[in-house]
Formats: C-alpha cells, sequence, structure tokens
C-alpha cells in the first residue's frame, strides 16, 4: 500500500541526508508541520497513480528546488503554488487535492523552481502525455546535501547511499507494475542495470543535455 511505502521512506536517517517526509528543515521549512504536508502530497501523488501508471522515470536523487520542498520527485514547489501555469503546467496535473507550501516565503517568495522538474512535466504537457501515466522518481530517493554549504545545497549520492535506495525502488516496482522504466541519466541507469532491471536510458536534461533529453523521450513515449 502507498501508506506503508511512504512511511518506510520517512524513517531513513543518514549523515548529510535530508529526508523531506521524516525531517524538519529548520533553516527553510514555513513551519513545524512541514514533512507531514510532504507526506501527505506524495501520498496523494501515488495514491492517483499506482495501479494505473505504465511509466517509471527514474533520476538519481532529490534536490533542494524540487522534492525537498515540495514532497515530490522532480516537482518544484513553484509548479506546485501555480508558477508554472504560463508554460501550461498546473498544480492538479501532480494531485488534485490543494498543495500546500513548506518552504518559508521569506527564501523564496514564489516557491523554489527546478529546471529539470520543468523540463520534465513540460515534454509530458506538450506530448499530450496523460501525467498519470507516469511516476516520477530517483534512484537515490533522498536529498543528498553538502555539509559544509547547508541544506540549501546538493551532491552526488554515494555508491553507498545509492544502495540504500535499491529497496525503496524494489518497493515502488512492486506497487506499480509498471511496463517501461526509463533512466534519465548514466548514473541513474548504472544503478538500474545493477538491480537487474530493464530500462531505456535518457541524457539527463541537465548541463545542456535538453534538447537530447527531449528528443529521446519523445521517441520513448510516442512508442509506447
Amino acid at each position: 500500500m502507498p501508506e506503508a511505502f511512504v512511511a518506510t521512506l520517512a524513517a531513513y536517517r543518514r549523515c548529510a541526508v535530508f529526508n523531506p517526509w521524516g525531517e524538519r528543515d529548520p533553516q527553510n521549512d514555513r513551519d513545524l508541520d512541514g514533512p507531514l504536508v510532504r507526506r501527505r502530497q506524495l501520498l496523494a501523488y501515488l495514491q492517483e497513480r499506482i495501479g494505473a501508471a505504465r511509466i517509471l522515470l527514474v533520476a538519481e536523487a532529490i534536490g533542494y528546488q524540487g522534492g525537498h520542498f515540495s514532497g515530490i520527485p522532480m516537482t518544484s514547489e513553484r509548479l506546485l503554488l501555480g508558477g508554472l501555469q504560463h508554460k501550461d503546467i498546473f498544480p492538479a496535473d501532480v494531485f488534485r487535492r490543494a498543495p500546500q507550501r513548506t518552504s518559508s516565503p521569506k527564501i523564496k517568495p514564489e516557491g523554489f523552481t527546478e529546471p529539470t522538474a520543468t523540463i520534465v512535466w513540460g515534454l509530458l504537457k506538450s506530448l499530450g502525455i496523460d501525467p498519470r501515466s507516469v511516476v516520477l522518481w530517483n534512484a537515490f530517493p533522498w536529498h543528498p546535501y553538502q555539509l559544509q554549504k547547508g541544506l540549501l545545497s546538493n551532491r552526488t549520492p554515494s555508491d553507498e547511499e545509492l544502495v540504500d535506495g535499491h529497496g525503496v525502488l524494489r518497493l515502488l516496482l512492486s506497487l506499480g507494475g509498471f511496463k517501461t522504466l526509463v533512466a534519465v541519466g548514466r548514473k541513474s541507469a548504472i544503478q538500474l542495470a545493477g538491480l537487474g532491471l530493464d530500462a531505456a536510458e535518457v541524457r539527463h536534461p541537465a548541463n545542456g543535455g535538453a534538447g537530447k533529453f527531449r528528443e529521446q523521450m519523445s521517441g520513448i513515449l510516442r512508442g509506447l
């Protein structure tokens, strides 16, 4: 059940890793309810997709501009707050319940926005793909950050951390019954291959890869 899955996610703890569903960001969260709100939002997202979604799209790890505050992988808080409607991306594309912000408005009045999230959601919408036919996820489903820079930073997860994410990924696969797995970036592809999973690989949209990502993903999605 998605409830047990989210509870498993929320229980994880590791140094220099922020757990959006189990921990409060003491410097940047709006109030004490941040983890609870993020759990509710992830649960709503999954409940609308588990059993219906055909595609699992797996990137590397959550970032501070995305799931750290939204609670949804590859989804920014600005999207949930309606700040990307000019790009034809709406909060209801993510889930139907009323979203809540968890970041302090003093830091980013309109909420954080993540370029990768905007590219991924924008592609789904431009191709006319039902957002509920796709689940967005991460090989390491929590937020690794740099201790010296604080919670508003990102870093690459270690090999040991990626192994921690394998069990969660297997749980999600058992829940979802997905027909197509797509690895976003080489590191995610290596993780999925190491688990014996057959996945298509696409270029990560960061660092100049947006055009190639759109081209490769369009070919996969149109072929389904």
